[in-house]
């Protein structure tokens, strides 16, 4: 526990207790004067105080009751704030630590960082810690994952091709550890299966290759090791091409510049979400995860994914598969049976205009959906993996990024591009519907991007 210091309306108090009244803004001059002023004393200071009826006897023994009387006041107010500040941080009120990566932070390299709020388990109430945000390690952080262990951040950075590793605090403090290089350029998107971290690049590494003269995109993957830092001395080998990454080729179409845009995991499979510029089309690219190695499914065949899939989620029972399509302004539904991949009837589902982002509660019941255009969430219930729409709520302005808190699956968040903040909502647990939690939306730094939380307590003690 910290050394006690007086709190005053948040903030520490040092000096007398007329000097910490007068820094409150509510007494000016001597004690006497302020008294006055607020209309509980007339006459001299004796006379207020005994008409108060806490001094007896002359001025001086009556003056010193007072001040030990606002001395004890003083340190029953610093002790229930600090009481309170450290309930804050212990866990008795915080349940999640959620990062939000942010294109744009302070400075002239306008490196991006991420900023890491906390969630009242009562309230929902999201507020930065005292010591954010943290640099991303690197230009324009688009995505990020924890690790299995909820030890580890890892900070995807597009304009850099890399990979940090941030150790987190039992704070929720970020700590650089390791910065890795992407096989290829421009990475977008990451997700871990297991003990893997699997990233998706704009571009394969080939001399080629630049936004010049664009090619197809491809993945890669690495072993996460016992410290949560990514196996570089043995990342996942393609045999087929002696290469460390594998390329989204359509058959018949291996010339087609086809760009990821979303990842995710279930069970033993990555799926990922691509947009076809060449042939103006959307895809999934399957792939089985072994030891080291990815397998793609369906001979390397893709299914149809829509026009310009956006974001692309899995139920945790590994049964369903969700892809926004940001052109289409729909939600396109998929049962997972073995490699394959099946429309769900009735699919694709009605969604507002340019979805980016889904996230799928963690009893599969519900799916939310963050329309950008639209600054909203659409709220859909889930039956045998069909989409019923129940709502939609306003956010800030265009919402890219959505999560569920992972402590108590109670409260959703957005990061909100447009508007710098990030809005939280405590979900219905009968109709799933949305309410605003407390002091929403929250500033955040320029640009947010990403979404990522771990629950309050899962982190390593530093």
């Amino acid at each position: 526990m910290m050394p006690i210091k007086w709190k005053k309306s948040g903030q520490a108090m040092t000096g007398s207790p007329a000097t910490g009244l007068r820094r409150r803004g509510v007494m000016t001059g001597s004690p006497a004067t302020g008294l006055r002023r607020w209309g509980v004393m007339t006459g001299s200071p004796a006379t207020g105080l005994r008409r108060w009826g806490v001094m007896t006897g002359s001025p001086a023994t009556g003056l010193r009751s007072w001040h030990s009387l606002l001395l004890v006041a003083a340190a029953s107010l610093g002790v229930a704030s600090l009481l309170t500040a450290c309930q804050q941080l212990t866990g008795t009120l915080t349940v999640d630590f959620v990062y939000v990566t942010c294109a744009r932070g302070a400075g002239p390299d306008q490196y991006g960082v991420v900023n890491v709020f906390e969630i009242n388990s009562e309230s929902g109430r999201m507020r930065q810690i005292p010591t954010s945000p943290f640099p991303s390690g690197g230009r324009n952080p688009v995505a990020e994952v924890v690790a299995p262990s909820n030890n580890t951040l890892y900070v995807v950075n597009r304009d850099d091709n890399t990979i940090v590793q941030f150790a987190i605090g039992n704070d929720g403090k970020l700590y650089p550890q390791n910065t890795v290089n992407t096989p290829g350029i421009f990475p977008v998107a990451t997700t871990v299966l297991g003990k893997n971290l699997i990233v998706a690049d704009t571009y394969q590494p080939l001399p080629t290759c630049s936004p010049a003269s664009p090619c197809a995109g491809s993945i890669a993957a690495w072993p996460i090791k016992s410290d949560d830092s990514l196996d570089t001395q043995n990342p996942f080998v393609n045999a087929g091409l002696n290469a460390n990454y594998w390329p989204l080729k359509v058959p018949g179409s291996t010339g087609d510049v086809v760009t990821p845009t979303a990842i995710t995991a279930s069970g033993n499979n990555v799926y990922v979400a691509a947009y076809d510029v060449t042939a103006n089309t959307g895809y999934i690219f399957s792939f089985a995860v072994s030891t080291s190695s990815l397998t793609p499914l369906n001979g390397g065949v893709p299914t149809p994914a829509g026009m310009h899939p956006s974001a692309i989620a899995a139920d945790s029972t590994g049964s369903y598969l969700y892809v926004t399509d940001f052109d289409s302004n729909d939600v396109l539904a998929y049962s997972i049976s073995g490699s394959a991949l099946a429309p769900i009837a009735g699919s694709p589902f009605a969604a507002g205009n340019q979805p980016a982002a889904i996230v799928i509660a963690k009893s599969g019941k519900m799916v939310y959906v963050a329309n950008s255009l639209d600054s909203n969430i659409t709220a859909y219930s889930v039956s045998g993996g069909s989409l019923t729409k129940i709502a939609t709520f306003a956010t800030d302005t265009q919402p890219v990024a959505i999560g569920i808190d992972p402590g108590l699956n109670q409260y959703l968040y957005t990061a909100n591009f447009l508007s710098n903040t990030v809005s939280g909502f405590r979900i219905d647990a009968n109709t799933g519907g949305l309410v605003n939690s407390q002091f929403s939306p929250s500033s955040a730094n320029p640009n947010p991007t990403a979404v990522a939380a771990i629950p309050h307590g899962a982190a390593v003690t530093r």
